[in-house]
């Protein structure tokens, strides 16, 4: 039965990022937020990083005077609209982007963290002491964290290094056509903390997910220490972080949301996905057809369950690949229309090297696939795994220049 009690006080959303993705979550949230008054603010903060730019001739919001540069946060702020990273998408009026980072996350209860994961760390150490400490996070950071220490998830980073609970938003979700409306699904990982929830079960008794599996209490734990700091509860005059208030923030009608516990398996189907793209785009390049497309993912989708289960634990659920969008789903849609698929493509078709032509078509984003297959292969060199990852280690080795992509095929029989 739900409850009806009525909270005092109610979630404020800050969006951390502001390039293409991050600035359609941000719509999606702000339309969400003016819909549930009750438990959000209406305002969403999104900090942006402050660059000048041109507004485009061809933009519907240019004057002669936008021959000049402008802050990019107060063309955003004036015109509703982010003219270079999300172009001719109208914005709610109540996202509010601010280049401040501290001010934009001040008194937000619920960080969303949108932006490529080279900056992650830098942008952590920045919030240390600035926010609330009963914050909570999503992670939209498709990419791992490789270090001396291992490997890790950015949620398991930002929760470790902010010291709050932190999860993850991972899907079949190309930026563009979610802020344009056209019908998507995404996955929202996220494991409440027993003392978030309404009805709080007893210590060390395990909590039910969507399906009514149990989740391990101590992969949860794990997840809400930073260092020696135990994870500060959510004030109860705020309303509950459960999975139907999180579906709340992200779910549309033109965006639907499932919500699962498994917040590495969500993570690494993000991540992982981008590193087959480019050797589904290499395949493509090469003129081989749908069918050495569809031998690059499945081997790809295999190697992403086995290198979660291998790493991560038991907790890492094989559905979470084969039956949620972040992971068969964001996989078939990655291999083929996404940026790492589409510049891998080009460049061998061109004869030229991804960075060229992710530099020549990104407006100045990154591609995610290159930097993660560098940092797992990394990883599994010092695992002294690389030949149980075969179509990981082909990619590595073609971004290095040591095997051509015609070479595909042999190198995964290789693997066995």
């Amino acid at each position: 039965m739900a409850s009806l009690a009525v909270h005092s006080k109610k979630h404020k959303v800050c969006i951390v990022g502001s390039g293409n993705w991050g600035t359609t979550i941000a719509k999606v949230v702000a339309e969400n937020t003016q819909q549930h008054a009750d438990i959000f603010e209406s305002e969403v903060q999104m900090w942006v990083f402050q660059e000048q730019v041109h507004i485009p001739k061809d933009n519907r919001h240019y004057k002669s005077a936008s021959d000049q540069p402008q802050n990019l946060t107060e063309i955003i702020n004036s015109v509703h609209e982010n003219v270079k990273y999300l172009p001719d998408i109208p914005l709610p009026h109540n996202i509010v982007a601010n280049p401040d980072l501290v001010a934009a996350v001040k008194d937000a209860t619920i960080l969303v963290f949108n932006l490529p994961h080279q900056f992650i760390a830098k942008i952590c150490q920045q919030l240390q002491g600035h926010i609330v400490p009963h914050a909570r996070g999503i992670s939209c950071i498709k990419g791992l964290a490789v270090s001396d220490e291992g490997c890790e998830l950015f949620s398991e980073r930002i929760g470790h290094e902010l010291g709050i609970y932190c999860g993850a938003l991972s899907g079949a979700n190309i930026a563009t056509e979610v802020a344009q409306e056209k019908f998507s699904e995404t996955t929202v990982a996220y494991a409440p903390p027993e003392m978030d929830s309404r009805h709080p079960t007893p210590s060390g008794t395990p909590l039910p997910d969507a399906k009514g599996e149990e989740i391990d209490m101590k992969i949860l734990s794990d997840g809400v220490q930073a260092g020696k700091k135990k994870l500060t509860p959510l004030p109860a005059d705020y309303p509950p972080l459960h999975h139907g208030n999180m579906k709340k923030l992200f779910h549309r009608p033109y965006f639907h949301v499932y919500l699962v516990n498994d917040v590495a398996g969500v993570s690494l189907g993000g991540a992982l996905k981008n590193i087959v793209a480019l050797a589904a785009g290499f395949v493509s390049g090469l003129g081989w057809g749908d069918n050495a497309k569809a031998a690059v993912m499945r081997v790809g989708i295999m190697e992403e369950v086995k290198f979660g289960k291998m790493f991560f634990g038991s907790s890492v659920k094989t559905e979470t690949f084969t039956e949620q969008s972040c992971g068969v789903a964001d996989l078939i849609t990655s291999c083929s229309g996404g940026r790492n698929f589409r510049c891998a493509r080009m460049a061998v078709e061109e004869g030229k090297a991804i960075g060229v032509i992710e530099e020549r078509e990104l407006n100045g984003q990154s591609l995610q696939g290159t930097s993660t297959a560098y940092e797992v292969n990394s990883f599994l060199r010092k695992e002294g795994k690389e030949k149980e990852f075969p179509l990981f280690t082909a990619v590595y080795e073609i971004l290095e220049g040591r095997h051509r992509p015609e070479e595909i095929p042999d190198l995964l029989n290789a693997g066995g």
